[in-house]
């Protein structure tokens, strides 16, 4: 029989690691890392929360300086204030139309930041936006997705050459005397397929529609259908939205954009 010493001293020594650990890493194993990862987003939220301040800092700065100089240099102040504020307001507005929600290493095209800017008043609006998701089974991109009252959207952003004209010739669109059926069938597919997609995911079936938003070249329409696709002048796509045919209500559009974010993964 062993001593009562020798089984201390084993158990001493086959408890060892375990007594690193604190009681409450016993008992809840998965909490350090919880503890991690929370540290981790409270760090991001800090980052982003102080470069949003010193984004406002320096237009505020900014907009100082300015009221400053003209105020002395017209010896009105309510001049300089005037101008200093109309400086802030500017500098406001041009940031808001060039950030974006798609990380800035992938580089948005002007077009997609334009059609960004319109959906940000739609998500005011109750609709639900997705931006940059890709296609599986594809080497497609769904440059934005939007689901709302009207129905659910795939919209893709293009910007063209503004000195060739766009002409619907036979069921055909030409830019210039280039044809832009195939990038229409590309939409198309990338429509289809998310549709496809998503329906799985939800267990039932749903249509997406499918669009191109053209920024450059003057069209005679506000948006035309061809090909099963909405050929839409980019800087009407707000109207445009308001012509589906659908009509869903929150817990619809709610589910569809939960669904919409499984089927359809980030590009980045």
């Amino acid at each position: 029989m062993e001593s009562a010493t020798t089984t201390n001293e084993r158990t001493q020594a086959g408890d060892a690691p375990s007594q690193a650990n604190s009681p409450e890493e016993l008992f809840f194993p998965h909490q350090r890392k919880k503890n991690n990862n929370s540290g981790t987003k409270a760090l991001y939220g800090t980052l982003k929360s102080n470069e949003t301040a010193r984004r406002w800092t320096i237009r505020v700065a900014i907009a100082a300086l300015v009221a400053t100089a003209f105020g002395l240099f017209t010896t009105d102040w309510r001049i300089g204030v005037t101008l200093g504020l109309a400086t802030l307001v500017g500098i406001t507005v041009h940031a808001a139309r060039r950030e974006s929600e798609i990380p800035r290493w992938r580089k948005p095209s002007a077009a997609q930041r334009k059609t960004e800017v319109q959906l940000r008043v739609m998500k005011q609006l109750g609709y639900r936006v997705l931006h940059a998701r890709a296609v599986p089974g594809g080497n497609g991109q769904i440059d934005h997705f939007i689901v709302g009252r009207r129905g659910a959207f795939a919209i893709d952003s293009e910007s063209w050459d503004r000195r060739l004209p766009l002409r619907n010739k036979l069921e055909k669109l030409y830019h210039g005397r280039f044809s832009k059926n195939e990038r229409i069938d590309e939409a198309l597919e990338e429509a289809k397929r998310a549709e496809e997609l998503i329906s799985k995911e939800l267990g039932r079936e749903i249509s997406v529609r499918a669009s191109l938003a053209i920024y450059g070249p003057g069209m005679p329409w506000d948006s035309h259908r061809l090909r099963g696709v909405d050929i839409i002048t980019g800087t009407k796509v707000r109207k445009w939205l308001r012509t589906g045919r659908d009509r869903l209500d929150e817990r619809e559009i709610e589910e569809i954009y939960e669904a919409a974010k499984k089927a359809l993964p980030p590009r980045y």
